[in-house]
Parts: C-alpha cells; sequence; structure tokens
C-alpha cells in the first residue's frame, strides 16, 4: 500500500511538471521550464529515495537518489541566488 502511495506522489509530481511547462509555453506566465528543474528535480529524487526504501532496494540506490536530490536542490539555490 506505501508504494502505491509513493507512486501516486510521483505521478502527481509528473503532472504537475506538464500542466506547469504547457501553461507557460501557452500563456508566458508561471515558471519557465528551466527553473522548475530544481525544485521539481530535488522533490522527485527524494520521493525515489522512499520508494526504493519501500521497495527494500539496497542503500546505494538510496543514497544515490538522495544525493542527486542534493544536488538538484543546490543547483536550484544557485540559480535563485
Amino acid at each position: 500500500m506505501t508504494a502505491l502511495l509513493v507512486d501516486l506522489v510521483l505521478l502527481v509530481l509528473a503532472i504537475e511538471a506538464a500542466l506547469l511547462c504547457v501553461r507557460h509555453a501557452r500563456t508566458g506566465r508561471g515558471p519557465a521550464p528551466r527553473e522548475l528543474a530544481g525544485l521539481l528535480g530535488a522533490g522527485v529524487f527524494l520521493t525515489l529515495a522512499v520508494r526504493f526504501a519501500v521497495a527494500g532496494l539496497s542503500l546505494p540506490w538510496i543514497g544515490c537518489s538522495l544525493a542527486l536530490a542534493g544536488l538538484a536542490h543546490l543547483a536550484d539555490l544557485r540559480r535563485r541566488l
């Protein structure tokens, strides 16, 4: 059941990203896809780390996902500052 909920969160993140990109392409309003990459990337990688842990994958998979989340977060912070 937990894995299904985590998969649902990943699906919602993907739909959110797609809708924001389409909105920006059509209206020019809202964040540009480049601005979303770091923010959504960090969220996706954190969620994947949870998914990997729930699935019982080994620590390197979880650690790699957490490291990528951290890098995405740092890239987003660098872009904002």
